[in-house]
């Protein structure tokens, strides 16, 4: 059987821990499938738990379901034991287990040279640990308190150690994603909440095709692309040798080209959570209806290519991983009463990269993203602000191409990680992608934004 896996791996280009990887993940999608006929609440419990369990095994080895026991424990033993701090000693203790993790296994490194282990699935198990403690944290608080999100998601009930285990190993997304609530796969097992279907339940088969097309189509591209963009031409005598728009240019392909694989690994994980029910978010208000199926999205492909703003990056790509930072730390450092600014931004962006890992290039990405978004919404006002049709069209067009170059030049450091390779690439263009969001901050104090006329009016 090894030498089979070894045959087939070098037959497609990649290693042997790869494939297994790959093989694994693509089953997920029978697997999945496979749960909508399980009977019974407790075994689909089981059966959840039971089938991420085993692909862990199959996939990262034996050790492999030791590490992810661990926040799990950590997580559970909070919640049963002090529940009125659980979820900020859950948040602590995961996420620091994680970085732990991240040092001792040098994850990014092994990814780089094409490697894979189990870190990026204990990634998305720390989030999901993390919000069913301070979900369950919410369940003490009252209700005229908290937010829509924290109403919508918070757990009154302790969880068995079962329903827990089923939710934390759940296969269909215990590899990459997407993360979901807790609440949400209690409702989608139990068959409440927009699964109690009185009728004919939706047919996931369309969604799941559509995203197997997507996932194929993503994967050709960056089979195509990744030949002709390597990250190994950054420390090349050749690409010193280039101008500055040939490497600017080499920096958004390079950029682009690695995309494309982040696009096919969320499209089968998309597939998976689309088969299995749990991915349907309700229906349209077309006539006749149609099942929605944006709880399985991670990435609107489009929307990121073509994003007219920095600001809008969150919002399609790694989606729900957005949407988890967003509720779990940006909205809690709010003070109540308070805009939120730079401060909160910028301390999401820094837990997104600690999360990532402890390379310097993925700091220096989070943090160029911060500037970017800021930079980003500081033309958004000139845009709002103006009654001029044309300057409107241009600093549209303004914000687009910001968006395309800044986003080009930062993705640099989350790709080769090094600090100092990262500085340097950065220093090639010379620093552009930096300079330019800080002074478009400053020209924001400088010439502010003021209310176009119509809009004065309408105030008034």
């Amino acid at each position: 059987m090894e030498l089979e896996l070894e045959t087939l791996a070098a037959s497609m280009g990649v290693s042997v821990p790869v494939l297994r990887f790959l093989l694994c993940f693509v089953a997920t999608i029978p697997v999945s499938f496979l749960w909508r006929v399980v009977p019974g609440r407790l075994a689909k419990h089981v059966y959840s738990a039971f089938t991420g369990a085993l692909f862990s095994h199959l996939a990262f080895g034996y050790s492999s379901n030791l590490i992810f026991l661990v926040p799990m424990l950590l997580g559970y033993a909070a919640m049963a034991l002090y529940r009125p701090k659980c979820g900020i000693i859950t948040f602590f203790l995961a996420m620091g287990y994680l970085i732990a993790c991240h040092v001792y296994y040098m994850s990014g490194d092994a990814w780089k040279e094409g490697g894979i282990d189990a870190t990026g699935a204990l990634m998305v198990l720390t989030l999901k640990v993390i919000s069913c403690a301070i979900n369950y944290n919410d369940g003490l608080l009252k209700e005229e308190d908290l937010r829509d999100a924290q109403k919508k998601y918070r757990l009154i009930n302790f969880p068995s150690l079962i329903e827990y285990f089923g939710y934390c190993l759940c296969c269909g997304s215990h590899f990459a994603g997407p993360v979901f609530e807790m609440k949400d796969y209690l409702d989608w097992t139990e068959g409440k909440g927009i699964w109690a279907h009185s009728g004919k339940a939706p047919s996931p088969y369309g969604a799941t095709f559509r995203a197997l097309v997507q996932a194929a189509f993503c994967m050709a591209i960056y089979l195509y692309l990744v030949p002709y963009h390597p990250l190994s031409r950054f420390s090349e005598p050749i690409y010193q040798e280039w101008g500055f728009w040939r490497k600017l240019s080499y920096q958004y392909m390079s950029g682009f080209t690695a995309r494309w694989k982040y696009y096919f690994i969320w499209s089968i994980s998309e597939a998976a959570i689309i088969i299995s029910g749990l991915g349907f978010s309700g229906w349209t208000e077309s006539s006749p209806p149609k099942p929605k199926w944006d709880r399985a999205k991670n990435v609107d492909i489009l929307g990121v290519e073509l994003a007219k703003s920095s600001v809008v990056l969150p919002l399609v790509w790694n989606i729900q991983v957005s949407t988890w930072l967003r509720h779990y730390v940006y909205e809690r450092l709010i003070t109540k009463g308070k805009k939120p600014g730079f401060f909160q931004l910028l301390a999401t962006q820094t837990v997104s990269a600690v999360w990532h890992g402890l390379y310097p290039g993925y700091m220096l990405f989070f943090v160029q993203s911060a500037l970017m978004i800021a930079g980003s919404r500081v033309i958004y006002r000139w845009q709002q602000a103006t009654n001029m049709a044309l300057l409107k069209k241009a600093l549209v067009f303004m914000n687009f191409g910001y968006t395309v170059l800044i986003l080009s030049y930062s993705a640099v450091g989350f790709l080769v990680l090094n600090l100092h390779e990262s500085l340097a690439l950065y220093g090639s263009v010379y620093y552009i992608g930096t300079i330019l969001p800080i002074a478009l901050i400053l020209l924001g104090y400088i010439i502010p934004a003021k209310p176009s006329r119509s809009k004065a009016r309408k105030e008034e």
